[in-house]
C-alpha cells in the first residue's frame, strides 16, 4: 500500500489565497497596517550577543548520545558542528535562495503555493492564526523543485534544482543520524529497531526576511512550535533573528557559533515521542532595518501514515505515566492546522 505524503496531508487543510500570497516587499516604503504589530519586546537576554549556554554539540564526540539527549531535555534546542556538510554548499544554497527572492513579485507569483498545496512560494502556514501578517516570504521544496524552477528560469533552471536537491539529500542523512542519537538516548537498547519502524519525509523551507522600515513593530515569524520531529536551521553568522522563549529568561536570541554551525530544535512529534521529556521549542523571528536575512530550514519527521507512540525510557520507573495518546502524524497535522498551540491539550491524557 502506498504511503501518504506530507503534500497530501496539507491538501486536507486548505488555506485562502490571502493567507498565502506575500505582499510585494520591494514596492513599499513603510510598514502597512496589515503588518503592523504592537511594539515588539526585542530586548535580548544576552546583551553581549553570546549564546546563553545553548548546548554546542560536536557530532564526533564520543559521548554525543548523552550530550544530545541532555540538550533535548534541558533546552529543546542545540547547535551542531562537525556535521559533514560543507560551507561551500551552504553558500550555494543561500546564493540560489537570494536569486529567487530577488525576482520581481510578478515572477514569484508564478510559483505561488496553491490553496491546498505544500510547495512553492508563500507566507508561513501559521499566518491565519494571527490578526497581523508577518514580514516574511518563503519558498518550500519537497524533493525536486523542477516544475517551479522551469516556470521561473525556462533556460536556466538546472543549477537551482541541483543545489536544492543536493542540500535536501545532505539534510536527510544528517537528520536521520540525529534521530538515531536521540532515540538511542530515549531507548538505549532499541535505537535501530525504533528508527527502522518509521519511513521519513523532509521539507526544505527557504526563508526571506526583507529589510524592514519599522522592525520594532514587525515580526518575521510569530511565536510558534514546529510540527515534525526536528528542524535543522542554517542562518548566516553575521545576522541574527531567531529567538526562543526560555523559562525564567524570556525571549532569548540564538545566533550560530560559526558560519557552518547548524541550529537544531525539537518539534512537536519528538516532544510526543519523548512523552513530554523534550520540550517543543516556542520560537519567533525578528527582522532588521538594514539587513535582508535569508535562512534555510529543513523539517524532518515520519511519513504521515506513521503512528507516534510515547516511548518510556528504560531509565524511568515502571510506574511512569503516559502523557499523550498515540496519534498518527496525519491526524496531528490536521489538528494543528485547525487549533495551532491548543493541539497538545487535545491529545493529552
Amino acid at each position: 500500500m502506498a504511503t501518504s505524503t506530507l503534500e497530501e496531508a496539507y491538501k486536507e487543510n486548505p488555506l485562502s489565497l490571502q493567507h498565502i500570497l506575500p505582499i510585494d516587499f520591494q514596492s513599499i516604503q513603510e510598514v502597512p497596517n496589515s503588518h503592523l504589530w504592537p511594539k515588539i519586546n526585542n530586548v535580548l537576554t544576552s546583551h553581549n550577543d553570546k549564546n546563553p549556554n545553548v548546548p554546542i554539540i560536536d557530532l564526533l564526540a564520543p559521548n554525543v548520545v548523552e550530550l544530545m539527549g541532555h540538550a533535548c531535555k534541558t533546552w529543546g534546542i542545540f547547535q551542531v558542528v562537525n556535521h559533514g556538510v560543507s560551507l561551500e554548499l551552504f553558500d550555494e544554497v543561500e546564493y540560489q535562495a537570494r536569486r529567487f527572492f530577488a525576482l520581481p513579485a510578478e515572477q514569484k507569483v508564478k510559483v505561488v503555493r496553491s490553496t491546498s498545496g505544500a510547495t512553492g512560494y508563500g507566507t508561513a502556514r501559521i499566518t491565519p492564526f494571527f490578526s497581523k501578517f508577518m514580514w516574511h516570504e518563503g519558498f518550500t521544496v519537497m524533493d525536486s523543485p523542477l516544475d517551479h524552477a522551469k516556470k521561473l528560469w525556462p533556460h536556466d533552471y538546472h543549477k537551482f534544482c541541483d543545489v536544492m536537491e543536493n542540500y535536501q539529500k545532505k539534510m536527510k542523512v544528517l537528520s536521520f543520524q540525529l534521530c538515531l542519537f536521540i532515540l538511542n538516548y530515549l531507548q538505549p537498547s532499541q535505537d535501530q529497531h525504533s528508527i527502522n519502524s518509521f519511513e521519513f519525509a523532509g521539507a526544505l523551507q527557504l526563508n526571506s526576511y526583507p529589510c524592514c522600515p519599522n522592525p520594532n513593530h514587525a515580526l518575521g515569524l510569530a511565536p510558534h512550535t514546529d510540527s515534525l520531529f526536528l528542524t535543522i536551521l542554517h542562518q548566516t553568522n553575521n545576522t541574527k533573528g531567531l529567538q526562543i522563549l526560555k523559562k525564567d529568561q524570556g525571549w532569548t536570541s540564538i545566533a550560530p557559533v560559526s558560519n557552518d554551525a547548524l541550529i537544531v530544535n525539537v518539534g512537536d512529534l519528538l516532544h510526543i515521542l519523548s512523552n513530554g521529556e523534550f520540550p517543543s521549542v516556542y520560537h519567533r523571528v525578528l527582522v532588521d532595518q538594514t539587513k535582508h536575512r535569508v535562512s534555510l530550514a529543513y523539517f524532518f519527521g515520519p511519513q504521515v501514515d506513521s503512528m507516534i507512540s510515547p516511548l518510556v525510557s528504560s531509565k524511568d520507573d515502571d510506574g511512569v505515566v503516559l502523557k499523550y495518546r498515540n496519534v498518527k502524524v496525519k491526524e496531528y497535522l490536521g489538528l494543528k492546522a485547525k487549533h495551532l498551540e491548543k493541539v497538545f491539550s487535545m491529545i493529552r491524557f
